[in-house]
């Protein structure tokens, strides 16, 4: 497992957030993904298969597999039950917090707000999910944000494109972004995916 969310955020410049509807999907897209030099995979508990898709994707060499709209320690406990090596949620509670520090599990809670960014401090978090990014008021807001929050980091994820992803990625307490625009919904294109992958590794370098 990864020692800490931070190590897992500088992995790749994007974190593919994925909604699985079908299990057999799981490990082509993962492969996809990671031969294209996008190695951090969200999986979205939104979907029956995703914990199964975990499990399958963390059989693929190279990939670092976690689990995306994580809202409360039971779906955390699933969520780890099933191999995840990371943990994302769309926003911070103290029970969830509590619970995803007692399971000494990487941890990138969403925030939106100055209170969303002081609870977490409270918890003794640093890192966050800026979330949902551009509904929040984009880049100017997490540009406000961040000032008076300088020891914090954020991956903005929500309505990022691959033409906006590089505006965020020159900010630099943004270590990350996550998109959803690598793997588009449907039956997976190993090639397109891979192609995809290869230039969202290649921005904001």
């Amino acid at each position: 497992m990864s020692t800490d969310i931070e190590s897992v955020m500088r992995s790749a410049p994007v974190i593919p957030v994925l909604v699985i509807d079908d299990l057999a999907h799981a490990e082509p897209i993962a492969r996809a993904l990671v031969a294209g030099g996008l190695r951090v995979l969200e999986v979205t508990l939104r979907t029956p298969c995703a914990l199964d898709a975990i499990r399958a994707m963390r059989g693929v060499e190279g990939a670092i597999v976690g689990a995306g709209t994580v809202t409360n320690p039971d779906e955390l406990a699933a969520a780890i039950d099933a191999g995840s090596e990371f943990i994302v949620s769309p926003g911070l509670t103290e029970r969830l917090g509590h619970a995803a520090r007692e399971a000494g599990v990487p941890f990138l809670p969403g925030t939106a707000n100055a209170g969303d960014i002081m609870l977490g401090l409270d918890l003794g978090l640093t890192h966050f999910k800026f979330f949902p990014a551009m509904a929040s008021g984009g880049l100017p807001a997490l540009k406000a944000l961040a000032a008076p929050f300088y020891q914090c980091k954020f991956c903005p994820t929500g309505g990022i494109t691959e033409a906006t992803a590089a505006q965020w990625l020159a900010f630099e307490p943004v270590l990350c972004v996550g998109g959803s625009w690598v793997v588009p919904k449907g039956p997976p294109d190993p090639i397109a995916i891979e192609a995809a992958a290869r230039a969202a590794a290649g921005l904001g370098r």
